[in-house]
C-alpha cells in the first residue's frame, strides 16, 4: 500500500506522514530537504538555482519510488513527483524563474520518467490557507523558508487546486488543514484515519 501526502509548503505534510507512520506501523519516506544541496541557493536566488534544484528533487523521488515498487513495503509518502512538475516547475516557468527551454526540458525528462511509474494507491490533499501556511513556517523556523513571499504561497496554492481538480490517475482524499489541527488534537487525527480507512477498504 502506498499513500502518499501532498500539500502547499507549511501546510504539516510531514507531521501528518509521521502520525500516520506511527499509527499503521508502516514506513515514512519523506521529503529529501536537509541534505539537498540547493536548497539554500535556491531561495537566495531563485532564478539562477530553478532548474537545478527541481533536477534534484526530480531524480531524488524517482528513485524513492522505484524503491517503493520494488519492495512489497507499506509507505506513506511526504510530497509527490507530480508535485514537482504540476505546481513548482511550472510556477517556477509562470513567474519567470525558470526559463522556457529550461522548463520544456525538464517536462520531457518528467513525462519520461513517469511513464514507468505507477500512481499512489491514496492521495490525501492538505488544503491550507495562506495564513494557515505562513504560521506554520514560521513556528517551524527554517532560515531558507524566512524569505518565501506571501504571493508565491498563492500563487502554490492556485496551482494545488487546479491540480486536485483535475486528478484522475487514483483515489483523492481532500482535507482541510484549516479546520484540523491533527498535531495536538488526537480526536482530528482520528477522523483523518477514519477517512483514509473508507478511501482504502472501500467503505461508505
Amino acid at each position: 500500500m502506498h499513500i502518499a501526502i501532498v500539500g502547499n509548503i507549511g501546510a504539516g505534510k510531514t507531521t501528518l506522514t509521521e502520525l500516520l507512520a506511527k499509527n499503521y506501523q508502516w514506513e515514512p519516506l519523506f521529503e529529501a530537504v536537509d541534505n539537498n544541496p540547493y536548497l539554500e541557493d535556491f531561495y537566495g536566488d531563485m532564478k539562477r538555482w530553478s532548474f537545478n534544484l527541481q533536477i534534484y528533487f526530480l531524480n531524488s523521488r524517482f528513485q524513492q519510488i522505484v524503491d517503493i515498487q520494488s519492495s512489497s513495503r507499506n509507505v506513506i509518502q511526504d510530497r509527490t513527483i507530480y508535485e514537482d512538475a504540476y505546481i513548482f516547475a511550472e510556477n517556477l516557468h509562470d513567474m519567470g524563474l525558470m526559463t522556457t527551454r529550461d522548463y520544456e526540458n525538464y517536462r520531457a525528462i518528467f513525462d519520461n520518467i513517469t511513464s514507468f511509474i505507477k500512481p499512489p494507491d491514496l492521495l490525501v490533499y492538505l488544503k491550507a490557507s495562506v495564513p494557515t501556511l505562513v504560521n506554520n513556517i514560521q513556528r517551524r523556523g527554517r532560515d531558507y523558508e524566512a524569505s518565501i513571499r506571501i504571493d508565491y504561497l498563492s500563487k502554490l496554492n492556485e496551482k494545488y487546486e487546479n491540480w486536485i481538480k483535475g486528478y484522475n490517475a487514483g483515489k483523492l482524499l481532500i482535507l482541510d488543514k484549516d479546520k484540523l489541527d491533527f498535531t495536538n488534537n488526537p480526536e482530528d487525527l482520528g477522523v483523518i484515519i477514519q477517512k483514509i480507512e473508507a478511501e482504502i477498504h472501500g467503505l461508505f
